[in-house]
């Protein structure tokens, strides 16, 4: 049986839009949609499942549905459920979060714990309506990247939309260029940015032939970069590295900034 695609639910409005998000997406990838409220009383919790089926039901009526309570924390929960699924689709906000949090700490949590793909549905309404048609992808120099692209190209396959692979760098503060010494030579690390890019898109452009692809190469910190790119997607994809020696990820400042402040969904995929 094929892995599902799993949206944690408890009843806000943000998580039944992440709800809505997440059965269009489920039946983009032909895959089952699960269910999955981490509560305490047993009523509340059948109120929940039903309210967040309902939806789900009318955002995609074919889609095939799972539901589950669990009893443990609603991070640990799925964390446990995402070694084994599709994706973890979650809102940006919870019942429990503060009116002035831009981003719920439990979204946060699982952004930076889990092993698969982590998408949360950040923006208005008005914006993931619009239908940009483009899957935005932030590209870095190095292996981080890799299984945030075929994520990205992937998604933009199946929604027969453009893709637009972003790599910004900055040069060292007053550091000195010219044009026979661009600033990417003064990182002694960094390649060429439109090598970058060609690296990156390689393997998943051989996979994809037919993806109309955009190469946006900007020298300018990459926050704010990714953040003009995103307000005209659907979907902003980055990439995040494990941590050596220790559980979770490193999702840095970049990937911080993203998930409070993008004005469209976004999904964090774990380097494999």
């Amino acid at each position: 049986m094929a892995i599902p695609l799993v949206v944690g639910v408890d009843g806000s409005e943000a998580s039944l839009e992440a709800v809505d998000w997440a059965a269009a997406e489920a039946a983009l990838h032909e895959v089952r949609l699960h269910l999955l409220h981490a509560a305490v009383g047993e009523r509340e919790a059948s109120d929940v499942i039903s309210a967040a089926a309902e939806r789900a039901r009318r955002s995609a009526p074919a889609v095939r549905l799972s539901s589950e309570v669990s009893h443990e924390d609603a991070a640990l929960a799925l964390v446990g459920r995402g070694r084994n699924a599709h994706a973890l689709v979650l809102g940006d906000r919870g019942l429990g979060d503060l009116p002035e949090m831009l981003l719920g700490s439990v979204s946060l949590a699982v952004a930076a714990r889990a092993d698969c793909p982590v998408v949360v549905v950040r923006g208005t309404a008005e914006h993931r309506d619009a239908r940009f048609g483009s899957v935005v992808v932030g590209v870095e120099d190095g292996e981080s990247s890799g299984t945030a692209v075929d994520y990205a190209v992937r998604e933009a396959h199946l929604r027969r939309c453009r893709l637009v692979a972003v790599h910004a760098w900055s040069a060292p503060s007053g550091a000195f260029t010219t044009p026979q010494a661009p600033s990417w030579q003064l990182e002694a690390h960094r390649r060429p940015p439109a090598q970058v890019l060609d690296d990156a898109l390689r393997r998943p452009a051989e996979r994809y032939r037919d993806a109309t692809v955009s190469r946006r190469l900007i020298e300018e910190p990459a926050r704010p970069a990714l953040l003009e790119a995103a307000s005209t997607a659907d979907l902003l994809v980055v990439g995040t590295r494990r941590r050596l020696g220790h559980p979770g990820l490193q999702l840095g400042l970049i990937n911080h900034a993203l998930l409070h402040h993008a004005p469209c969904p976004v999904a964090v995929v774990p380097q494999m």
